[in-house]
């Protein structure tokens, strides 16, 4: 591999603030709308469902808006950053690889994001290019941005509809991180396990991928796991088929 390409939300970023601050405006409990989001991701839909579960009818581009022009915005800090991010990004910079951190973010998220001084190569938005996971031409955009090989670039994201399944068809490796809402309850779902490359718990375990060094080596080798692959069992009850899981935005 020679470059890997980091979603941000639940990747790299918590969003637990990011949820409080929507429970805040929206003048509701923070534990209403956590509660909300997790029904949303159990039962295979947008996170961003839950809103419109609490203001039906609302358009969330525009209250987002609102939020901005109140002073009352999305806001990245060091504190929002898991705590193996900084370690691994550098751990991996160090190997030799490209890494570059590409998700969705507002304009506002984009620049405070860039003001943290990831130890990363790249750091580009879904705001700056108009285009938003899952779209094909996201990922087209990434490869572009990184001069990069899609057969040489692995993609890491937790959400299987947003990160895994458009990067593995845009010809990606993937990295499955079990982390987040989305990445804990669909970890070890039959599609998921079939379609990541590797799955890993945290961040700091994408250094010692078998294949990721072996490839560096040698040229040769294929996906590794740092987890073993559960065998495949039957889905949970009431749990979304792929076409369902691939309808999530």
């Amino acid at each position: 591999m020679e470059t890997i390409v980091f979603d941000i939300g639940e990747t790299l970023v918590r969003d637990d603030r990011h949820w409080a601050s929507w429970a805040d405006w929206l003048g509701v409990p923070v534990h209403t709308v956590s509660a909300l989001v997790g029904a949303a991701v159990v039962g295979g839909r947008g996170a961003a469902d839950a809103l419109a579960l609490l203001r039906p009818g609302m358009d969330v581009a525009e209250a987002e808006l609102a939020r901005e022009a109140a002073g009352r915005g999305e806001h990245l800090g060091e504190r929002d950053l898991y705590p193996d991010v900084r370690p691994a990004l550098a751990g991996l910079r160090s190997l030799g690889l490209r890494v570059v951190v590409a998700g969705h973010r507002s304009a506002r998220a984009t620049e405070q994001l860039r003001s943290l001084d990831l130890p990363a190569d790249l750091v580009v938005t879904s705001a700056e290019w108009g285009v938003a996971k899952p779209d094909p031409e996201f990922f087209v955009r990434v490869l572009k941005a990184s001069d990069a090989d899609p057969r040489t670039t692995v993609y890491v994201g937790d959400h299987p509809a947003e990160d895994l399944f458009p990067a593995k068809a845009a010809g990606l490796r993937t990295a499955h991180l079990r982390r987040g809402p989305f990445g804990h309850w669909w970890a070890d779902h039959p599609d998921v396990v079939e379609s990541a490359d590797w799955r890993v718990d945290a961040l700091t375990e994408l250094a010692t991928l078998p294949g990721l060094v072996r490839e560096r080596g040698d040229g040769s080798g294929g996906p590794g796991h740092v987890r073993d692959a559960p065998e495949r069992r039957p889905e949970r009850g009431g749990s979304p088929t792929l076409r369902a899981l691939r309808s999530v935005r």
